[in-house]
């Protein structure tokens, strides 16, 4: 088990901010996670398990535990039970957008929308990774886990996780905690063969940004290619060089509301269904039909309203920052919020708090941190 000279957070985390916690882990292989784990676990230390630190908002004080770091990488191919399919058993530590690349070079769908999302594989289900309408639960099938509780490695179906809008039972919510105490080892998805021919784009969201008219097949490497075009222009591609990319990607959820507080925002602002709207259907068996037919029972839905739309109509533009901050709203996507060099956390966070007393004045909303918070409080 491969112990290190701790290295400074800001180095290992996209958004550049953390000071070098009190002990270091490189785990390279599966086992040598585990038994990392274990031995953190037993010991009662705190415990950091660490990624692509692409979602991760660290605080300036050193972490006052041991960080491990999760190295794992490789893909296994697997039968489906379904035809036309096939699985993928991908290690934790795997770069995400490394595995995107490999299906579509496979000419396996369902995660091509996903290319450019940085971080790591075991790192997706645990806020449901997503992006322009595709989610990782659309092909999840299972995860290998080891939990806090027992130290046993077990698999868990998909649906024990709890997957929902960013969130999954393993998720660190600002201001909560887990549901369950677990590490994720090695995730397994089902996707479809479709080949160099591609595949009819479905979702909305997805045609919107692929500005698709016709319902013809598309190849996934054109698909993956404009994804990527489309989240360099937005600065939510990895690039060292461009200091708009030195974030934690959006750090303000697209907030889920009920449609009667949606219609209390201004009529432009961009907003969508959680749920299908589905035409409701009523079976009465015959032997019990009176000629009578209830009434249609009205269901509260929850609307997706966008959080960027709203930053920038509560007067905070693209470039924003506050006097004397080395943080400032990214000059491509409102959502953004990047460390120009240097930025300590506390300046971060100072600007994160100033986005959402505007939002919260202007429209009644308290925009929620995507990342997970360590060390630091907004």
């Amino acid at each position: 088990m491969p112990e290190i000279e701790p290295l400074p957070l800001a180095s290992l985390t996209t958004l550049q901010t953390g000071a070098a916690p009190t002990r270091m882990i490189d785990a390279h292989t599966t086992a040598e996670l585990v038994d990392a784990l274990r031995e953190v676990w037993a010991d009662g230390d705190e415990w950091l398990v660490l990624g692509g630190g692409s979602n991760l908002f660290v605080g300036d004080e050193p972490f006052e535990g041991t960080v491990i770091r999760v190295l794992t990488s490789g893909i296994e191919k697997l039968p489906s039970p379904h035809e036309g399919r096939t699985r993928l058993r991908v290690q934790a530590g795997h770069n995400w957008d490394d595995l995107v690349a490999f299906t579509v070079a496979e000419g396996l769908a369902g995660v091509e929308a996903m290319s450019g999302i940085p971080g790591t594989v075991g790192a997706a289900p645990v806020q449901n990774v997503g992006a322009y309408g595709q989610e990782i639960q659309e092909t999840l099938v299972e995860v290998e886990w080891i939990d806090e509780a027992t130290g046993d490695v077990t698999v868990a179906a998909a649906s024990e996780l709890g997957l929902g809008f960013r969130t999954s039972v393993l998720k660190h919510h600002y201001g909560d905690v887990p549901q369950r105490r677990a590490v994720i080892l090695s995730v397994t998805l089902d996707l479809a063969e479709v080949g160099d021919a591609g595949r009819k784009v479905q979702g909305a969201q997805l045609r919107r940004a692929l500005q698709l008219e016709g319902d013809d097949p598309v190849p996934l490497a054109w698909v993956r290619d404009q994804i990527l075009a489309t989240r360099a222009a937005k600065g939510m591609l990895l690039n060292p060089a461009d200091a708009d990319t030195h974030s934690a990607g959006s750090f303000f959820q697209n907030a889920i509301v009920s449609e009667a507080f949606a219609r209390t925002l201004p009529p432009e602002c961009p907003r969508w269904p959680v749920t299908p709207d589905l035409d409701a259907v009523t079976v009465i068996p015959l032997e019990r039909f009176d000629g009578y037919v209830p009434a249609p029972v009205p269901v509260q839905k929850d609307v997706k309203v966008s959080a960027a739309w709203l930053i920038e109509q509560a007067g905070i533009r693209k470039g924003f920052a506050l006097p004397r901050s080395r943080a400032s709203i990214s000059t491509k996507h409102a959502l953004a919020l990047t460390n120009r060099g240097g930025a300590t956390a506390e300046e971060v966070a100072e600007l994160a708090r100033f986005v959402q007393g505007r939002v919260q004045a202007e429209f009644g909303l308290v925009l929620q941190p995507e990342p997970v918070l360590v060390g630091v409080a907004l």
